[in-house]
């Protein structure tokens, strides 16, 4: 008779895949390294359309995603565009919210740590003089953003706020980050 290997699963995580994952990353961290890539092209008006498919991680090109994600990008009528997505600004919210998610219940579960529901609201305050240049001195992104995070589980609030720092977008937002951009004629 074979035996069937059990696999823990946590917070919908492969706890033993995980674990595995993050001891390779400690024992060759060329592995954590990974390149996340976009394409991005111009429609018309504010609206623009991205493509995410590959990626480099675990030390090489991905092979696994199949599907190309696509995400269309507009500003609001108010702003003069077709409102035909989400806004930038908006997706930045987006990034932040599902990062901040995934990073708990990733941490949560490598911890041993149940977490039966989870949700977010996430607002932030932009001044659109900044970006439209009627205000050279008002800064052009947010000014403010206020993340409120609902869950229900057996960790104390203070364990999941620590686990919520484990996110890159949070990161990425909340310090600076070198960022270059080069532009090629046609």
């Amino acid at each position: 008779m074979e035996t069937a290997t059990i696999q823990k699963v946590l917070n919908g995580v492969n706890v033993e895949n995980l674990l595995t994952s993050i001891y390779s990353f400690k024992q060759q961290p060329a592995l954590a390294k990974f390149k996340f890539r976009a394409t991005n092209k111009w429609i018309t008006g504010g609206h623009n359309r991205s493509r995410i498919k590959e990626f480099y991680g675990a030390g090489q090109e991905d092979t696994q995603r199949t599907q190309t994600f696509v995400l269309d990008a507009d500003e609001p009528v108010v702003l003069h565009s077709g409102d035909r997505g989400a806004n930038p600004a908006e997706y930045v919210l987006h990034a932040l919210a599902a990062c901040l998610t995934t990073s708990i219940v990733y941490h949560a579960a490598a911890r041993g740590i149940r977490i039966e529901e989870l949700e977010s609201k996430i607002e932030g305050d932009v001044d659109v003089r900044g970006f439209t240049g009627a205000e050279p001195n008002v800064r052009k992104g947010y000014q403010n953003i206020r993340v409120t995070l609902r869950c229900k589980s057996d960790a104390s609030a203070e364990q999941l706020e620590e686990l919520s720092k484990f996110s890159p977008v949070w990161d990425t937002i909340a310090n600076p980050v070198p960022v270059t951009v080069r532009v090629e004629k046609k």
